[in-house]
């Protein structure tokens, strides 16, 4: 790879879901503070970039994604001031800073909402946002079947009698995105950030800042794939001409959020969330006047299986090449199970983006947790850049058995009791000592962690695992040392080469090969010079199963 690169074509980022990340306050809730308490060891971890997700003031009701105000700081986790000073450092430890960006809705606490609702049907503070009367003889009805991605209805009705669009909670109104001053808005809340110095902005909901002028009805629902409900991802790909969904009218949006970023130096960056019906939709969002990257999902939702995986790493190389853009890889985020439960589960050949399990013993973590060692280093040999999730690289399980009485999201309400959420892969990590809060907070700490931790994290904790070599946390540390330093991995291509079923192999010039063994056989491994790094011990000098190496050649 040309040394003068965009640094976000081989970036790997590292995501800070800041609740859960360090709290320096004591309160139960992690904070910028507490970011800065750790950016020497993110710098030893050897991740270029932070993405943090939301920090901005909010009445919380879906832990910062409902934003009441762009340009100030939730003091749950700091001051403007404190964000400020967390850019410049993590600078000076030559980290990079993405915070996210929440373009769909805003909390309805947003002064623009406050303004609507004293305003009044027809008002043009009401244009802002996507109000409609109701259908029926007394409007009694919402205007369209649209439904909330966490369960219910997605419309709300006021004592006026109008009613207002909510593709999330009800506290999260959406914007009308065909309003001027909607989009001039948001430029300015970019050039905001961009001045502090940030690196870029990961961009909630990509996908869906444009509705149907029209506001139909979704699209007559297909047969779902598997026995149970449609997923979200089911839902997009049932019908391309979505009416809330990657509209292609999304894009000119974001051609201007370009310009916004050109306007800075130090190659500034997007990445998109956006799921998308086919790679070739997914590629739009990064054309050379749009984003820069988006997650790849399907190689997230992809089950523990060669063929699909080869599949998924071939149509996204080919779709996101042919528009000049790199691929970005991830296993996962805040919003899904962590992938050692997942890959635990023998006979999830794959995996849908809301699926939740119950604790029914068919978990075997041992297996999930060699699996996700051996995912690790399949990701991190792939072209273009990675995204590594807080405690993904400590080897964290889900934590599926919390109280019912400390659930949070608000999935879990929304769906009357009948979907847990996300809570479990939101649980604070766990940095050193013998029982919670495991250096997550003080030892003065007044309150206890916003979510409980388990009582058997103690190994799992940053100080057990560092120095040692058989440790995940040290199998990251190695990973990324080598990624930096080897040139063939990075931006670039790759090649295939010949393996039997059930086993992934490819090689990157010059020198490297990755073999990533799914089977159930042991592998003899091509010929080799050195063994750079694997996932376990090799078996008689074969690569055994769910095992993944890095050979020099």
């Amino acid at each position: 790879m040309s040394f003068t690169a965009p640094w976000w074509r081989s970036a790997v980022i590292y995501q800070v879901y800041i609740r859960s990340f360090a709290d320096s306050n004591g309160d139960g809730i992690g904070d910028i503070a507490g970011i800065r308490s750790r950016l020497p060891y993110l710098k030893s971890l050897g991740v270029d970039a932070i993405w943090i997700n939301p920090w901005y003031k909010s009445p919380m009701a879906d832990h910062g994604y409902d934003v009441a105000d762009f340009r100030a700081i939730d003091s749950r986790f700091g001051t403007l001031a404190d964000a400020e000073q967390l850019i410049t450092e993590a600078h000076e430890h030559g980290i990079r800073v993405i915070p996210d960006i929440v373009p769909n809705h805003t909390s309805d606490q947003h002064a623009w909402f406050q303004a609507a609702l004293a305003a009044g049907p027809g008002s043009p503070e009401r244009e802002r946002y996507v109000f409609r009367p109701g259908r029926g003889p007394d409007g009694a009805e919402p205007p369209n079947d649209w439904v909330s991605c966490f369960g219910g209805p997605a419309w709300t009705r006021l004592p006026d009698g109008d009613w207002y669009l909510h593709l999330f909670a009800p506290q999260q109104p959406d914007l009308n995105w065909q309003h001027p001053e909607v989009r001039a808005d948001f430029e300015s809340i970019l050039r905001f950030w961009f001045s502090r110095g940030v690196d870029g902005f990961r961009i909630d909901v990509a996908h869906g800042l444009i509705k149907h002028p029209e506001l139909p009805d979704l699209p007559p629902r297909a047969e779902p794939a598997v026995t149970g409900p449609l997923t979200r991802r089911e839902e997009i790909r049932q019908h391309l001409d979505h009416p809330h969904w990657d509209r292609d009218e999304v894009h000119e949006i974001y051609r201007a959020w370009r310009k916004v970023a050109d306007e800075f130096p130090g190659d500034r960056s997007f990445v998109a969330e956006a799921w998308a019906d086919t790679p070739e939709r997914l590629a739009a969002y990064v054309r050379r006047d749009g984003l820069h990257t988006a997650f790849n999902f399907d190689f997230l939702m992809c089950g523990w299986d060669a063929k699909d995986l080869r599949a998924v790493i071939d149509d996204s190389l080919a779709m996101l090449g042919a528009v000049g853009a790199p691929a970005t890889w991830v296993l996962s985020n805040h919003d899904v199970m962590r992938h050692p439960s997942r890959y635990g589960r023998t006979a999830a050949r794959s995996w849908m983006a809301n699926a939740r399990f119950e604790p029914d013993g068919s978990l075997d973590l041992e297996l999930g947790t060699r699996r996700a060692r051996a995912a690790a280093l399949l990701m991190l040999a792939l072209p273009g850049g990675a995204y590594v999730y807080q405690g993904e690289e400590l080897g964290l399980p889900e934590v599926e058995d919390l109280p019912e009485s400390t659930l949070q999201d608000p999935i879990w309400e929304r769906s009357g009791h009948t979907d847990r959420g996300r809570d479990g892969c939101r649980v604070p990590i766990p940095w050193s000592g013998q029982a919670a809060p495991y250096g997550f907070s003080p030892d003065d700490a007044t309150s206890e962690p916003w979510l409980p931790q388990p009582g058997d994290w103690a190994g799992l904790s940053a100080e057990a695992q560092t120095g040692d070599p058989a440790s995940m946390l040290e199998l990251y540390r190695t990973a990324l040392r080598i990624r930096r330093d080897h040139p063939a991995l990075g931006d670039g291509t790759m090649t295939w080469l010949d393996a039997p079923e059930g086993v992934l192999a490819f090689s990157r010039e010059p020198g490297f090969v990755c073999v990533a063994n799914l089977s159930a056989e042991p592998y003899e491994l091509p010929a080799y010079s050195d063994l750079l790094l694997a996932g376990g011990p090799l078996q008689d000098g074969l690569l055994g199963p769910n095992q993944a190496v890095w050979l020099a050649v």
